[in-house]
């Protein structure tokens, strides 16, 4: 068995999520964002905007600046290079795995969760409605179908009414697929043969035994090193699938057991990975970036006890509202509170910390440079000075001086 250190794994982790790859030398196109994709395999999405929408951060992450129209055109126009599922939550999968995720839609009535399997089993005569109105006017909304359907308003968060219940049905089992997004991130339902690629339609359905096993080299692939939490968490599959498809990868060596320190379940190194010296990295994270979205994993190779801190009460906060780490080298060395305020122009920053290992003047020069970049990728003509944190200091300072 071989072993890696810490700071191995973490080298090999950021090559293998497309964090060495080198920047666009010029305009970033399709090429820049097919690259991406083929490193990560999906995009978690989220509706929260007070950043920037969560699909659109990995991409910048690791390209830079980039014309957010092209992830819209990669998911939303033909030929697509993407489609909607659950994959890992809500998210922008490649098409080419559509057929990799067609088990997932046959165990709806296992897998999907209340609302969507009891319409399903109380209400198949609206459902089969509801996919009759989709067929005869998709792409359409929810809300363009639901007219005065009631909404249940006993649940703080989703208070769908049975006709978008019966739609997410619908969406789970693949009979219907996103079309496109509306300017409200509401999704516009449509038939799968009217949007996925024919070549994907055409593909025959693997069996699910199969599909783990793609499923896994691909998680391994992205991850580069993995412990098995972690590699079953990419595409959150079931536990039994999961751990035949992991031995009959070692058995055929594309998986290769390794020991890294500190990390007590088996590991695994995917038989491509590279090892790379060193790690020239200075950009902010999304909270959902396939980097750090297993928390436990991110704590084991960085060292930073992440936690987003959305839904926690304000006045119980640690670090702020929409954290973001910021990746300097191969370390995380710092987090910050962002915000972007459109009508003012401003990106602003209620609070900016440092992780303990971290250099406090490199850190705040080069996240003063990255605040800059982002802000300017938004569209927003100013950093506001950081409001509190024990980085704020040091970053006030570099901001005020201004960023060559």
């Amino acid at each position: 068995m071989d072993s890696l250190s810490i700071a191995q794994a973490r080298r090999v982790t950021l090559a293998a999520q497309g964090f060495t790859d080198p920047k666009p030398g010029g305009a970033t196109d399709l090429r820049h964002l097919r690259r991406v994709l083929r490193r990560v395999h999906l995009i978690q999405m989220d509706s929260v905007n007070v950043l920037q929408r969560a699909h659109f951060m990995p991409l910048y992450s690791r390209l830079g600046p980039y014309p957010v129209g092209l992830l819209e055109r990669a998911a939303y126009r033909k030929p697509r290079d993407l489609f909607e599922f659950w994959g890992h939550e809500a998210s922008l999968i490649t098409t080419d795995l559509q057929p990799l995720f067609r088990w997932r839609m046959a165990r709806a009535a296992e897998m999907a969760w209340g609302g969507m399997r009891r319409v399903a089993e109380e209400q198949p005569e609206l459902v089969a409605r509801v996919l009759a109105v989709v067929r005869d006017r998709g792409p359409i909304t929810a809300a363009e179908v639901e007219h005065d359907e009631p909404k249940r308003t006993d649940h703080w968060g989703w208070n769908w009414s049975s006709v978008k219940q019966a739609l997410e049905w619908l969406f789970y089992t693949g009979q219907v697929t996103a079309s496109e997004r509306t300017t409200s991130f509401a999704r516009r339902y449509d038939l799968p043969e009217r949007v996925l690629p024919e070549a994907v339609l055409r593909t025959p359905t693997p069996a699910p035994e199969d599909a783990f096993r793609a499923l896994v080299e691909l998680s391994a692939r992205a991850l580069g090193v993995a412990a098995e939490p972690e590699l079953r968490d990419y595409f959150r599959l079931p536990v039994d699938g999961f751990k035949r498809a992991v031995a009959e990868l070692v058995d055929d060596q594309v998986l290769r057991p390794v020991r890294v320190p500190g990390w007590k379940q088996p590991t695994y190194l995917h038989h491509e990975a590279k090892v790379p010296r060193r790690v020239h990295a200075a950009t902010l994270v999304s909270p959902f970036d396939p980097l750090i979205w297993e928390r436990g994993r991110t704590e084991r190779l960085f060292g930073m006890n992440y936690r987003i801190e959305i839904y926690v009460p304000a006045a119980q906060r640690l670090y702020g509202y929409y954290v973001l780490p910021f990746l300097f080298g191969d370390r995380l060395a710092a987090r910050v509170d962002l915000k972007a305020d459109r009508k003012t122009g401003r990106l602003l920053v209620p609070a900016a910390w440092l992780e303990p290992h971290a250099d406090p003047d490199e850190t705040a020069a080069a996240l003063a440079g990255e605040l800059h970049r982002l802000a300017g990728w938004l569209g927003l003509s100013e950093v506001a000075p950081p409001e509190r944190g024990d980085l704020a200091g040091p970053l006030k300072m570099i901001l005020e001086k201004g960023v060559e």
